[in-house]
């Protein structure tokens, strides 16, 4: 089967089991998806020293009116495991950017804090890399193409949280 674009699929492949238009979509999302994190990060990394993991991160507390959330929270915001959460938390505590601590509610949780060195590199980091999404990602729409993207994407957010594994971020009653 033939992939408008580029790509040959080979029928025994699994792809072989969507349409043509369906294997067309799911491309472009994955080609567009996996280039545009390494932009963003190389970005981040180039110009303030951060990952887009740590980007991640810091504007995920940042959206908590404490700029506090559990490992398990903030494992359920950003789509990580809690291991990686733990793990990459404790990197950016070491660097200063965030402070670990027992919760106040459940001493056995890790409560992960934005410091003011997170949060004045979260506000450093922003203006170039909302800049570069603007440049590589959203300039290309047109205000109809922006809605019919955001209405798309919200669609399937809500099938993710609906039928996903990971529980209902606090975000989204």
């Amino acid at each position: 089967m033939t992939v408008p674009g580029e790509y040959e699929v080979a029928e025994e492949s699994p792809y072989a089991l969507l349409s043509t238009k369906e294997t067309r979509a799911w491309y472009a999302y994955m080609k567009v998806q996996l280039r545009l994190r390494y932009e963003m990060n190389r970005q981040l990394r180039a110009d303030h020293g951060l990952s887009l993991a740590d980007y991640d991160i810091l504007v995920a507390l940042i959206s908590e009116e404490d700029a506090t959330l559990s490992v398990s929270s903030l494992a359920t915001r950003i789509g990580w495991e809690r291991s990686r959460v733990s793990h990459h938390a404790r990197r950016m505590s070491e660097r200063g950017l965030v402070h670990l601590q027992p919760s106040a509610t459940d001493k056995r949780s890790t409560a992960v804090s934005l410091t003011k060195l997170g949060r004045t590199s979260l506000a450093a980091a922003s203006p170039g890399h909302i800049a570069l999404v603007k440049g590589m990602f959203l300039g290309v729409l047109d205000d109809q193409r922006t809605d019919l993207l955001a209405e798309t994407f919200e669609m399937i957010y809500e099938e993710l949280i609906r039928s996903g594994t990971l529980p209902r971020p606090v975000d989204h009653p």
